[in-house]
């Protein structure tokens, strides 16, 4: 008996074909489970806000109520105050902490360690209540009271943007660290400085480390501003907290306030990813940049030279 030919083979096609199989999807039934359980959840939280207690009226009225507009107003001014101070802060103790002087790195890791490790809100309270330990502030004939010079507004700038300055220290410090040494060896051989070094070779490449954390930072202080409610700062939380301690509508206040903090941060997240991306055009130039081209030196490229090999090891006809 002449056995069968296999089916490749019998009706002429190759027996490496694979154009009779037929692919079938892998099915994830764990996607479509965990889709469900967060529609459920989704479905649950806006069933309980859509009749809850909540009066969504009079979240529409005081959204854009006065008192409400001046916090966001503090709160936006607070933010670039203390993330400017916290930034020229943190560039000059990173510098200092990269110092090859003993006495100045020494200054430098004691602000950073001190700073980064006592809280936020003590910080606040501490500069608030100044003026138990430095009663007057000044010069002699030029001297202030203490309690009239630390106000609300300079305690929360004070705490937010000292206590920044030493996260942004440690930000600014790894962004020169990623900087190859051998920028800095040959800029002082050809003359500069070693501050000249970091200001015009160093920190101009270091920007593209240090702008994503500090970014974050910057959206982490639009939060912290609210922690400056304690020492009475005039800024979102505080005016929302100064309504509804009148109204006795709390969770109606408190959906205000989240609903303009998820705006702003939404906001400044937008400008953060434009300004990543405008410092990182020059890395991805240098990425998609190919082999260099001879005919541009006016060298005839190998592949076309007549006798050369080709890309695939071929010649020219």
């Amino acid at each position: 008996m002449t056995p069968q030919r296999p089916l490749s083979q019998a009706d002429g096609r190759s027996p490496y074909a694979i154009d009779h199989l037929r692919v079938i999807p892998k099915l994830h039934y764990g996607r479509w489970v965990s889709i469900a359980v967060i529609v459920v959840i989704f479905a649950f939280i806006i069933k309980a806000f859509a009749q809850g207690q909540i009066e969504w009226p009079i979240v529409a009225r005081f959204l854009t109520a006065k008192v409400i507009l001046q916090g966001l107003v503090n709160t936006l001014a607070m933010t670039v105050y203390a993330m400017t101070l916290g930034i020229v802060l943190g560039v000059l103790f990173a510098i200092m902490y990269m110092s090859p002087n003993p006495v100045v790195r020494a200054v430098a890791k004691f602000y950073i360690w001190f700073f980064r490790g006592t809280p936020l809100l003590l910080q606040l309270l501490l500069w608030f209540n100044l003026a138990l330990i430095f009663p007057t502030l000044g010069v002699p004939g030029f001297e202030m009271r203490t309690v009239d010079l630390i106000t609300p507004f300079m305690a929360a700038l004070l705490g937010l943007g000292i206590g920044q300055g030493a996260y942004t220290a440690e930000v600014v410090r790894g962004g020169i660290l990623s900087v190859d040494d051998g920028q800095i060896e040959a800029a002082q051989a050809i003359g500069m400085t070693r501050l000249t070094a970091l200001r015009r070779i160093v920190l101009p490449q270091a920007m593209r480390v240090i702008i994503p954390p500090v970014g974050n930072e910057v959206i982490s202080m639009i939060k912290l501003t609210s922690v400056a409610s304690v020492i009475q700062f005039s800024e979102i939380l505080h005016n929302a907290q100064t309504i509804y301690f009148a109204n006795g509508r709390v969770i109606e206040l408190l959906i205000v306030a989240t609903i303009w903090y998820l705006f702003v941060v939404t906001l400044f997240s937008i400008g953060q990813h434009f300004l990543e991306k405008a410092f990182a055009q020059g890395r991805a130039r240098k990425r998609t940049v190919g082999p260099i081209d001879n005919t541009s030196s006016g060298m005839a490229s190998p592949a076309l030279t007549p006798g050369a090999s080709g890309p695939a090891g071929g010649r020219e006809a």
